[in-house]
């Protein structure tokens, strides 16, 4: 029963083996003993082992935990929020898109003005220069 209830408890929190065995200050390999039932913990780890998994003692050692039955409605509200998420991240990518493609339409006319009137200073500037040379001197 202990490492029926030790198993589910700890699965219940998300945890990994690993992650117990951490928090316990004992090794993976231990809790992997726990839960196959080769070994218990003595009773201060039994005590400490309650606290992690925020249950009584007298639930780690009584009857079974039952494991929740809807995995599956669980399984499909992340699948749904997991959808949700990747097409807010196509409509954010779109629309990063958009404005950098009109700020580079922006860059190009603003370029385009500024090259354009580069001309018109240079065609001016020539034209200026040649109306003073045919211009009689005083």
């Amino acid at each position: 029963m202990f490492s029926e209830n030790l198993k589910a408890l700890r699965k219940q929190k998300g945890m990994t083996q690993e992650e117990l065995a951490s928090r316990l200050h004992v090794v993976r390999q231990t809790v992997s003993k726990w839960e196959q039932g080769r070994s218990v913990p003595d009773a201060d780890l039994l005590v400490r082992l309650a606290e992690v998994l925020e249950t009584t003692v007298a639930v780690l050692l009584g009857s079974p935990v039952e494991e929740p039955e809807d995995k599956d409605a669980l399984a499909q509200a992340l699948e749904r929020l997991n959808e949700t998420m990747a097409e807010r991240n196509r409509r954010s990518r779109r629309i990063w898109k958009a404005v950098a493609i009109v700020l580079g339409i922006m860059a190009l006319l603003i370029l385009f003005q500024f090259v354009l009137g580069m001309v018109s200073y240079q065609s001016f500037s020539t034209s200026q220069d040649v109306t003073v040379e045919n211009q009689p001197l005083l």
